[in-house]
């Protein structure tokens, strides 16, 4: 009798040490799968707002990574000596003479992996702020519409990116007006794409912005090299966790300034490693450079490396 109990219980936690080994071995997998889907092998580069005859083919790229150029900017002010707002009206501001629309369609006819963007705003047009300054939400996005579309078809683009750093209206007006004309341009099927790029100082308009629009923005390139040029390798995680949750569920980007004496944390103090961190743990959604302009005076050296380590297993 007490052999048959025991062989009984034997068999029954056989059964339930084997149940359990698939359970765990279902729960490693699945973890796997999603770091394997939070990561991404997107790298982003700005590019055209420095004069400097910079040109996409300049640029290295990597054909095992998705390589987003974005060109910056397109400013709804005018383009004289003393520049005004247009109330979305937008005209280019960044080097149209190399970064044609010939030179668009050639790079992206060339390498199969690259789409083009234009990004809106930026610092300043002519040493002048580039605010934010709407008349009303529903003629700006009319007119940003209009506008927009005509160069983005001109120029066989892909996405816009939002780069408003100066404010004239309050953080609802302008949620409500890029909203309204990310969500009209996606639905139009002018762009496939959306991304933000704020950083600290600005996060209250875009995360009034991504309250209410998130559903239609893509990336969010946060500027963290806005933060001090002695961020260390702790201090950047930290920073990236907290933009993580202001921006939750978005694909928030790493990103570095390529001029000398840029801020954030940089190359040499362990931007690098920082990454392949987010990485190993399925967080690194990409990474962007701000720019291609000032890059040409290191050769493209941080582009190769971001790029090597994003198409590594």
């Amino acid at each position: 009798m007490c052999i048959s109990i025991n062989s009984t219980l034997i068999k029954q936690m056989a059964s339930t040490m084997h149940k359990l080994i698939l359970l765990q071995t279902l729960i490693t997998i699945l973890s796997m799968q999603t770091l394997t889907a939070q990561n991404s092998n997107l790298f982003t580069e700005y590019i055209g707002a420095i004069f400097n005859g910079v040109k996409f083919t300049d640029v290295p790229i990597n054909s095992s990574v998705d390589f987003h150029f974005i060109l910056a900017f397109a400013i709804d002010y005018t383009d004289t000596s003393s520049p005004s707002p247009t109330n979305g009206n937008f005209n280019i501001f960044w080097d149209s003479t190399n970064l044609s629309p010939s030179q668009v369609s050639s790079i992206k006819q060339a390498n199969s992996n690259v789409k083009v963007a234009l990004s809106l705003g930026g610092d300043t047009v002519h040493d002048v702020p580039a605010n934010f300054s709407p008349t009303s939400i529903d003629s700006w996005v009319s007119n940003a519409v209009s506008s927009l579309t005509s160069i983005i078809q001109q120029y066989n683009l892909d996405g816009i990116d939002i780069d408003y750093e100066h404010f004239s209206t309050d953080e609802a007006t302008f949620a409500s007006s890029i909203g309204q004309l990310i969500t009209t341009l996606k639905n139009n099927g002018v762009i496939s794409f959306a991304s933000i790029a704020p950083f600290d100082s600005v996060n209250s308009y875009y995360m009034a912005l991504w309250k209410n629009y998130s559903s239609v923005i893509d990336y969010v390139n946060f500027q963290f090299y806005a933060y001090s040029s002695d961020t260390t390798v702790t201090q950047f995680e930290s920073y990236f966790e907290t933009q993580r949750g202001n921006y939750n569920g978005g694909k928030v980007l790493a990103s570095i300034g390529s001029a000398a004496g840029s801020g954030g944390l940089s190359p040499a103090n362990g931007f690098f490693d920082a990454c392949q961190t987010l990485k190993s743990k399925g967080e690194l959604s990409g990474i962007f450079i701000w720019c291609a302009d000032n890059s040409m005076a290191n050769s493209f050296a941080y582009e190769n490396q971001a790029q090597s380590l994003l198409a590594s297993g």
